[in-house]
């Protein structure tokens, strides 16, 4: 009898850690297709839905490029004090979302890469961006690095001048949601780069004042180190609303989101609260735990 009640309470615990259900739910409300996946430490928590999908990923490109930076100052390569020469062709026109090129329109001046790297992750400044990937040496080197610690699912094959003359492009730049939670993971439990790059990393993943999607309905106050992407929108299209995370939970572990809205239909409004109610979601069923 004790056997059986134990069996029970088991299984009991590892379907309320399948969300999936709640997920899908939630989802149709973006009127696209939306890719999710989630990873919590000590848990089976399953919330993936389209896990192995190939999302526009936009701006989330931003972080992996940021890791595969600081690895390369970490070799040597860079320092993070070095001062990086913006120069006049490094802007994009159409004009493209930078607050560094409005600080300096005319370009021509040294700009630290520490810099660089928090105006490409915490604001997600598209200049800043690809003056990070020239100096790093391209995507096909940014592409190779994440390969080579283990995560699958990454592909990026256009900086974001190219993106912003051909909208098409943003599909070849993908990342699988399974991806996404993996490179989460490592940040969060075994760290490609040292101790304080990955303070800084985590800094600047933090700093974002955005909490319209993964942060929108958590408890106030709750950490959330993450990224976004947003594409624009054509003809009522939203091509890309996504965000990935790591949620900071009360008892000090770390929730890993990732949530892609693709190809959506409904609003801002509305794409921002589906990623929020699938975060919540997950935050709920991780604590209820």
């Amino acid at each position: 009898m004790r056997l059986f009640l134990v069996l029970l309470l088991t299984v009991g615990c590892a379907s309320a850690q399948d969300i999936r259900p709640e997920v899908r739910a939630i989802a149709a409300g973006a009127q696209g297709k939306v890719s999710t996946a989630c990873w919590l430490a000590g848990s089976d928590l399953n919330c993936d839905l389209n896990a192995h999908g190939h999302p526009p990923m936009q701006s989330v490109f931003k972080l992996p490029l940021a890791i595969a930076v600081l690895h390369q100052v970490e070799q040597g390569k860079f320092t993070l004090d070095q001062p990086v020469r913006f120069l006049p062709s490094d802007r994009i026109l159409p004009r493209a979302y930078s607050p560094l090129w409005d600080k300096y329109p005319n370009a021509n001046v040294d700009v630290p890469l520490r810099e660089l790297l928090r105006l490409a992750v915490s604001l997600s400044d598209n200049v800043a961006a690809d003056i990070l990937l020239r100096k790093a040496g391209g995507t096909a080197v940014v592409n190779r690095y994440i390969a080579s610690l283990g995560i699958r699912g990454f592909h990026l094959v256009d900086n974001e001048k190219a993106l912003h003359h051909d909208t098409e492009l943003q599909y070849r730049n993908w990342f699988e949601p399974a991806g996404a939670v993996q490179l989460l993971q490592m940040i969060d439990e075994h760290s490609p780069l040292n101790a304080a790059d990955t303070a800084f990393l985590r800094e600047i993943m933090t700093a974002p004042a955005d909490k319209t999607r993964l942060g929108a309905e958590l408890p106030k106050g709750t950490p959330v180190a993450h990224k976004t992407g947003t594409s624009d929108v054509d003809n009522g299209l939203a091509h890309a609303t996504n965000d990935i995370g790591l949620v900071a939970l009360p008892d000090g572990r770390k929730l890993a989101v990732a949530v892609f809205v693709t190809d959506s239909r409904a609003g801002e409004a509305t794409r921002n609260r589906v990623i929020a109610e699938i975060g919540k979601a997950a935050y709920d069923a991780a604590v209820e735990r």
